[in-house]
């Protein structure tokens, strides 16, 4: 056995115990996440802890030791997960509780400590990359005859130690965007001239500049952030569609929503140390004007495309400080799909037939913009794309030609037109064209 060695974190800085911490703490529970390209442990606890961590060799082993810690039951993981292959603990004479993660090849490791807040108590968190991780790089294709691909971005929200929001039967945002961003990418790679990355793949945390990072590398020429929304009543309902403000929200929910997306790297657990605030800021903040304007133009064209699909919460874009949408030149927009805490749109979002319709209506939203503003290069600035298809409307009972025609935009006049009537009667069931404009 090779000798133990301590954990080079943060460009060489040695792992050490954290500040002293008083009082015994026990350990509740431990869950284990796994990304492509690390591997997240926490710990539940009654009381923040001092922690010690170093590693073994041969085999490798990552060792935490907490003193005056219990826990009521031997820590142990079902299947290999990541870069744990096992999880064993016990205590020792010292009175320390010491765990051993059992690992599939050497790691770098971060900890860091959490506080409480409103999903999870005290939480040591446990950060393992592989050492000769580099952050994935999407290489462009060489361009072809017809042009290149236009590259789409999905954002899954939320996920792994994040579940985000809960409907009444149990419902989990993070399993239901991400549901439905793999049914966008479906689609997107399945049209011509658009090639689609997603985000995260997999149940596991992304931190918000991760997100954009991923965007970056793959040279996006969009980004979509997928969420659910939530409210304390119940009866919320509709789609939403977002971009970036640095001033102020269009209303106090836009902003409610904000501020509680903005948290989710504090939920997920994200470890600031290695971060320069303002420097972070002042790059994020370049170019933004820019990309601002093209993500509006995106977003209205996301919501003609919606709203024949599903209600909207609001017809016009609306603009909030989400962090996640400070790509500074990519065109950034947060779709809420549906009101998760609304029981009838919690069925829905759970709803294969729904996931799919709402995916196939974001990607008609998408087409119609780049179609409209083809980047240079592209397959849609070489034409040779074929035309979109047109916006339809399934008459519900109860509704007006006047009503369609305003959820549309569009005046009751030319509705009539693209559809040949003679009056403004409609039928339940009677499929109308909207026409464009």
């Amino acid at each position: 056995m090779k000798a133990a060695h301590a954990i080079q974190v943060l460009g060489g800085a040695l792992l050490l115990a954290q500040p002293t911490l008083g009082g015994a703490a026990a350990v509740e529970s431990m869950r284990v996440w796994s990304g492509p390209d690390s591997t997240r442990v926490v710990f539940e606890l009654t009381a923040p802890v001092e922690h010690r961590v170093f590693t073994l060799s041969d085999p490798e082993r990552l060792v935490i030791d907490l003193p005056a810690t219990t826990v009521d039951a031997p820590l142990s993981l079902p299947e290999p997960k990541g870069l744990v292959a096992a999880v064993r603990s016990g205590d020792r004479p010292s009175g320390e509780l010491r765990v051993v993660l059992e690992l599939t090849k050497a790691a770098k490791a971060k900890t860091f400590l959490l506080a409480p807040n409103e999903q999870y108590g005290h939480r040591l968190v446990v950060d393992l990359l592989q050492p000769e991780t580099a952050p994935v790089v999407f290489r462009a294709a060489p361009t072809p005859e017809h042009g290149r691909d236009v590259v789409i971005a999905i954002d899954a929200g939320h996920g792994g130690e994040d579940p985000g929001a809960s409907g009444r039967h149990g419902t989990r945002e993070k399993d239901v965007v991400l549901a439905i961003a793999r049914r966008l990418a479906q689609e997107l790679d399945a049209q011509p001239g658009m090639r689609s990355v997603l985000v995260r793949s997999g149940d596991y945390f992304v931190p918000h500049r991760k997100r954009m990072e991923i965007a970056h590398n793959a040279q996006a020429d969009f980004f979509m952030s997928i969420h659910a929304d939530s409210y304390h009543d119940s009866s919320a309902t509709g789609a939403t569609v977002y971009v970036l403000s640095e001033k102020g929200a269009s209303d106090e929910a836009s902003l409610r929503l904000a501020q509680r997306e903005n948290a989710s790297d504090l939920i997920g657990g994200v470890s600031l140390a290695d971060t320069d605030q303002v420097l972070a800021r002042v790059l994020l903040d370049l170019s933004q004007n820019a990309a601002l304007s093209a993500s509006t133009a995106v977003g209205q064209r996301l919501i003609r495309r919606l709203s024949s699909v599903t209600a909207m919460r609001r017809v016009q874009v609306q603009q909030a400080p989400f962090l996640v949408l400070k790509s500074p030149d990519v065109p950034s927009v947060l779709v809420e799909t549906a009101y998760i805490s609304n029981p009838r749109e919690e069925t829905a979002l759970r709803s294969a037939q729904y996931q799919a319709t709402f995916a196939k209506a974001l990607r008609a939203g998408i087409v119609d913009y780049f179609a409209a503003n083809p980047p240079q290069g592209s397959y849609f600035a070489a034409g040779t794309r074929e035309p979109p298809q047109p916006t339809v409307h399934e008459v519900e009972r109860g509704e007006t030609l006047s009503e369609i025609a305003e959820r549309y935009r569009v005046s009751t006049t030319s509705l009539r037109r693209s559809n040949s009537l003679k009056t403004d009667s409609v039928r339940v069931g009677q499929v109308l064209t909207i026409p464009q404009g």
